[in-house]
């Protein structure tokens, strides 16, 4: 199973993890609290850590293909979400 860390540089990262998991906690299990979280999707599970440097997501996903997807169903609530910050896309690196 793959799995990949991405990092955003924020101090709002808090801000961002809970309004990630609330939002994909209305089709999908969910769990979080300001400073941690998870989110629990069909392709893969995605662990969520903010502190006051940003926000860190770690996931483990089925396969390469649902690396892909996940990145990209972060990425693009996290723009929606960030839409004040500089740079709204996560840094992926594969562990």
């Amino acid at each position: 199973m793959p799995t990949t860390t991405g990092f955003f540089q924020t101090e709002n990262g808090s801000k961002y993890l809970q309004q990630l998991c609330k939002h994909f906690g209305h089709k999908v299990e969910t769990s979080f609290d300001p400073h941690k979280g998870w989110v629990a999707f069909d392709m893969g599970t995605a662990h969520m850590t903010a502190n006051e440097e940003g926000l860190t997501v770690t996931t483990t996903v089925k396969d390469q293909d649902a690396v892909r997807v996940m990145h990209d169903v972060i990425d693009r609530h996290l723009e929606k979400f960030a839409f004040r910050e500089a740079d709204k896309k996560m840094v992926w690196t594969v562990d």
